[in-house]
């Protein structure tokens, strides 16, 4: 069965290891870009934003009908659970990292825009297959 999802979302699953990764290891403060406000922010919603628009667009690659209950929980609360679990990861098993809700909050921002796009590009497909 895990094979499945391996043939079926293997971009997703390498961006949602890289997420983990660089949510976990040390990162060292940019200079030239410390001056960008919430760029933290930034940058968690894109991590989770792209990861949910990767999931959406292999999921409508690998399937001719959407299933929203799957879509629902596969490219909407998982992304947003994964977020929440990296959050308390960085609290409790780093010393490096800390957790923060407004990290939190970022990481389900971009999982909203990106599901936004996902029905967009669903609606795109569905027009071009009819």
């Amino acid at each position: 069965m895990l094979t499945k999802y391996v043939k079926r979302y293997p971009l997703s699953l390498v961006v949602a290891l890289v997420i983990t990764t660089l949510s976990l290891i040390p990162i060292p403060e940019v200079k030239p870009l410390a001056n960008v406000s919430l760029l933290d922010k930034w940058v968690h919603m894109l991590m989770y934003g792209s990861l949910c628009c990767i999931i959406w667009w292999e999921y409508l690659r690998s399937h001719e009908l959407l299933n929203m209950r799957r879509l629902s929980i596969g490219a909407f609360l998982l992304p947003i659970l994964m977020g929440g679990m990296m959050e308390l990861a960085q609290r409790y098993l780093t010393t490096c990292r800390s957790g923060e809700w407004l990290d939190m909050l970022a990481n389900s921002t971009g999982v909203v825009l990106a599901t936004l796009i996902g029905i967009g590009m669903a609606c795109v497909m569905k027009r071009k297959k009819t």
